[in-house]
């Protein structure tokens, strides 16, 4: 790496670690602070802890870290199932706010078909909850609404704006259910295979369902037996669209598919590319959907 590069990594590094110690608002990961964001818009932003890239369950915390949850007014995760790191901090503190607690969630459990299989470095138990809870638009407008409430102290003279945010958000969700409906209801049949038996919230708002789901760690090459179990699944399917995300490489897609009629495409749960701001939780959904469907469209 240059010298220019370690300057410009080490500037990111320091403003990064200023703007959590300057935050009100702190978030767990990037998905939570577009949903905030679009509540504050005009009025405060909030800061996340997860760098783009990272995974929430393995992340170490930095001294920064540590600091910015210790003086954060507001602190919101998705709960221990997600951010395990965060756990033993987070249990006893008084502002942290565990979003799988909030009242009128849809929750999901994991298929007891793939729950016993490791994926992503965290394992899933048969009948424990989804915590994916943001790729449910239904789901992001219940938080939102919770959230509106639980914000009102910190901001006593931004009520009317609080309101208007979230008149805005609820505006957009219900436009972009309407749209993705029309697109997605003659995708219904259309075989695919993923990654990550994370999109459950998603797929049941889409009306889809996922042909098999590809359980690997993703910094772990699978054996030659694994790998061709995996082809044979992909191959009985015939035409189908295979859904990696950025951490898994393209050596290891490749070779699940090399060969096969099969269209590949990349989906971001977390949205690491989408800017933070009013809109950035529709871009988050409509970035996972368009490459969903253009997928599936090609089919």
């Amino acid at each position: 790496m240059s010298i220019r590069s370690l300057l410009a990594l080490a500037a990111g590094l320091l403003l990064s670690s200023s703007v959590l110690a300057d935050s009100r608002v702190l978030t767990s990961i990037k998905p939570i602070q577009q949903i905030s964001a679009a509540l504050l818009d005009g009025i405060d932003e909030p800061a996340v802890l997860l760098p783009p890239g990272a995974s929430p369950h393995a992340f170490a915390l930095r001294p920064s870290d540590r600091r910015a949850l210790s003086s954060a007014e507001r602190i919101y995760w998705v709960g221990p199932d997600l951010e395990r790191f965060l756990d033993s901090l987070l249990h006893d503190n008084p502002q942290a706010r565990e979003l799988m607690d909030v009242p009128g969630l849809t929750l999901r459990e994991f298929d007891e078909e793939h729950a016993e299989h490791g994926h992503d470095d965290h394992h899933h138990d048969a009948g424990n909850l989804d915590p994916h809870i943001w790729l449910s638009p239904a789901n992001a407008l219940t938080i939102a609404q919770w959230m509106k409430a639980d914000l009102e102290p910190l901001y006593p003279d931004q009520q009317a704006q609080l309101a208007a945010n979230l008149q805005r958000f609820e505006a957009r969700i219900t436009a972009e259910q309407e749209a993705l409906q029309t697109r997605f209801a003659p995708l219904k049949d259309k075989p695919y295979f993923v990654f990550h038996d994370g999109y459950g919230y998603l797929e049941e708002y889409l009306g889809i369902e996922h042909r098999g789901v590809f359980s690997l760690a993703h910094e772990i090459q699978p054996g030659a037996r694994h790998v061709n179990t995996l082809r044979d699944q992909l191959r009985s399917a015939g035409r189908a669209c295979v859904f990696s995300e950025p951490q898994f490489t393209p050596r290891l897609v490749n070779s699940l598919t090399d060969g096969l009629p099969v269209e590949t495409a990349q989906l971001d749960p977390l949205g690491a590319n989408i800017e933070v701001g009013a809109d950035g939780y529709i871009e988050l959904l409509n970035s996972l959907t368009s490459s969903w469907a253009g997928c599936l469209e090609a089919l």
